[in-house]
Parts: structure tokens; sequence; C-alpha cells
């Protein structure tokens, strides 16, 4: 079996199946078209299938004429039947992995995906999950569910575990350039798996287990939580003794090793760092280990979007107003700069803070010109981007978008609480969070 998969792939004669066509999927179909492969998308939203099949991209830092270029090629093959899996001789799983409601590990799209693909798994497959999550989750997970038809893993098919690492709107990293690190469960698995990414990536990185993989990625993203959160506690603790952080963070990265700079914000967002540190916390509980270190940057984080209402309140307070009845204009929703992704976006943490204390707020962010339903925040689906304009009692900047760095925010006369550093420093208006 191993040596007729490789030989496939080396000869561009394997079909690659990627499943869910979000920021993590969709790149990678396009690596793959565009080396040459056969590749069939799969997804349970029909209107990303249809998009792709006409051409046009769906998410604004992939250009539209990639995906045409994808759907012109010939290679590529959209559908919502997940019948097609069959097909395929690699699936690479690309699906969310939220917390629910009690900040735990929501296994249900990885459930069910691959519920979706079981029955129509085949001798001489690979089965690839990117999706972040805890360690132990291929093993413990997914192979159960993929052997209910009879056929075992190691003997029938493979399994590997590979994270993803895309940030969205990067330049200097892409796809192709950031190496993959994989694992799998023998060593006949992790030389398939390094195979079919050797076909798109710069460099594959070999760990010893599925398990190591999945730990990786977590590391990763709990590095920089708790990074994040000592420059968010610095902040706080600065602001008390005059002293702005944002410069005293441009002095200490001056320093050529022993330093790497972090900046605070007004909370955490994004698919991955907000989420994946509770991924290691609850994994963890289930051997008695404690993670102090890891779940106290996370109440710092979680705790600064009500920092930034506190100090909106004390700024409209030196204007004579209250925050009760304030009209508030909050200059971004995604959750980073010049993205329209608003995954776990601190803003809407903002935004909702900011209405149960008795404001009226409007939003203004050019990636989003309106809010899409989600689970957590389905009330404000349908919300629309408003002009940058005079009119509003004070003006709260969520987002670092290079739109609001080129505006000078102060013709507005009105009070500016900046959480990113975006405005210049200016007395009297402009005022750090």
């Amino acid at each position: 079996m191993n040596s007729t998969l490789l030989s496939k792939i080396d000869k561009k004669q394997s079909v690659v199946g990627v499943v869910g066509l979000g920021y993590v999927g969709l790149p990678l179909l396009l690596c793959f078209v565009e080396k040459g492969f056969h590749v069939i998308g799969l997804d349970i939203d029909g209107k990303k299938t249809e998009a792709l099949a006409r051409g046009q991209s769906y998410i604004k830092h992939i250009p539209a004429t990639r995906v045409a270029g994808a759907a012109s090629s010939g290679l590529l093959t959209t559908t919502t039947d997940f019948a097609k899996a069959k097909e395929c001789d690699v699936l690479l799983i690309a699906v969310p992995t939220p917390l629910n409601k009690n900040r735990e590990p929501d296994m249900s799209y990885i459930v069910s995906t691959c519920e979706s693909i079981a029955p129509h798994v085949r001798r001489d497959q690979m089965i690839v999950l990117e999706s972040t999550t805890y360690p132990g989750t291929t093993v413990e997970v997914m192979i159960p569910i993929l052997e209910r038809n009879g056929l075992k893993v190691d003997r029938d098919f493979y399994v590997a575990f590979s994270p993803e690492r895309e940030d969205p709107s990067r330049t200097d990293y892409t796809t192709e350039t950031i190496p993959k690190v994989v694992g799998s469960t023998t060593p006949e698995g992790l030389a398939v798996a390094e195979k079919i990414y050797q076909q798109i990536v710069v460099r594959t990185v070999p760990v010893s287990s599925t398990q190591a993989a999945e730990a990786a990625k977590l590391v990763e993203n709990t590095f920089r939580a708790v990074n994040i959160a000592l420059v968010n506690e610095l902040k706080m603790t600065f602001m008390r003794m005059g002293i702005d952080i944002w410069e005293v963070i441009e002095a200490a990265k001056t320093k050529p090793f022993g330093y790497m700079p972090f900046y605070p914000g007004p909370g955490l967002g994004g698919h991955c760092i907000p989420i994946d540190p509770f991924y290691l916390t609850w994994k963890a509980r289930e051997y008695g280990a404690p993670t102090k270190f890891i779940e106290l940057a996370g109440e710092i984080n979680s705790g600064m979007p009500e920092f930034v209402v506190q100090r909106v309140m004390e700024v409209l307070n030196e204007f004579g107003r209250a925050l009760k009845g304030a009209k508030i204009l909050m200059l971004g929703l995604a959750y980073k700069a010049n993205v329209d992704d608003d995954r776990e976006s601190p803003s809407y943490h903002l935004m909702e803070k900011l209405e149960e204390k008795g404001a009226t707020v409007s939003y203004n962010d050019p990636y989003i010109p309106v809010i899409r339903p989600s689970r957590e925040f389905a009330k404000y689906a349908g919300r629309k981007s408003v002009p940058v304009a005079a009119g509003y009692d004070l003006i709260l900047v969520a987002t670092a978008h290079d739109e609001y760095r080129k505006m000078d925010l102060t013709v507005f006369k009105t009070p500016v609480v900046d959480t990113r550093h975006v405005a210049p420093d200016r007395d009297g208006i402009i005022f750090r969070a």
C-alpha cells in the first residue's frame, strides 16, 4: 500500500480531497491545484463550493484571480456530496474546533466530518487532520469513527496529523513557505504524509506521533497567548505609572538577542490564540496536571475587554459624559489588521459590554460591511458598517487596519480611546487603553 500511494503522489496521479474550505482549507486546495493535482473540495456550505466553481473568492486576502485560475484549470471539483471522498487518495480535514459555552473543546465539527467520511473510506487512502485540537484527538476521536466500516488504520488506510499554520493577510510567509509539522501512527504513514505535503511546502518537519504534532500546535499558540498576557498586564501596570507601553516595547526590541516583541490589545481574537490554550488545560486535567501559568494568562487576556470598557468610562467622564446614553463609534470588527476574519474578535465583547452599560455602539470596518451570523453573537447578524464621521461622543479603536492609521481622528473633535496604538499621541484627545 505504501509504495503504491507514494508512487501516485510522486507522479501527481493522486486525487487530493480538502474537507472544509475556509481560511485553512482554501489555501491548501489552491496550492495543490497549482502544483498540478486533481483536487476535490468538500464543504457543507454550498455557497462556498458554488463560489469556487465560478472562480470567485469569498476570503478577502485570497485573490480572486488565483481562485479563478484554479476553477478554469480543469483540475478542481467542488461539492457538498461527501460520497466523493471515496475518489480521493488523500483527504485533508480542516474544519473548525471552537470552544463550547463552558470553554471546553467542541469536537462536533471533527466528529460530524469523520462520520460523513467514514462510509466512504477505502483501502490505500491517507486521511490527515489539520484542525487545531488537544493531544490525542486523532487516535481517540478520529480513528474509531473512520474504522466503523471494518477497515483498519495502518492495515488498510493511513492517518496523520499536520497542524495548520495559516496567518491571514501575512505576506512574508505563505502556505508554501511555512514548514509543515507532520505526525502519524506508523513510520509508513509518516512517509506518505510527508510525501504529500512535500509537493506544496518548502519543508516538512516529521515528529514521532500524532500526539506530538497536535501538541506542537498548542505550544506555538500558548506561547503567544502567555506573552500577550504579559504585555497586557504590563500595559495596565505602566499606565498607572504614567509610562507608555508602546514606547517601552519599541525600545526593548532594539536588543538583538534574548527578546521578542509582543503587543497589547483589547483582548485576544482569531480562531487559534484565544482557544488553543484552553484545549491544553482541558486535556491536562485528565492527567491531573496543573496548568496555572496558562490559566492565569487566559484570565488576563479574557479580562482585557472589561479593562477597555472601564477606560472608555473614565475618558467619557473627563468630558462630562456618562457611558449610559453615549454614542460610540468602534473602529474595527476584525480580530486583526487588514483581514475580514472576525472569529473570536474582542470587538464583539467590547460591543456587548458597552451596550449592556447603556451605550449605543456603531461600528466601522472596511473589510466587514455586514456582520455575519455566528453562534455566540447571533444578535448582531445583519448590523452594517457605518462611515467614520462626526457626531459621536467617543471613538474606540479596536483593530489596527491601515485605513485607520491614515486617518486624522482628531478632526472629529471627539475623544479617541486607542487600544492598538493607531493614532499619534495628541494630548487631551487621544487616550491609550
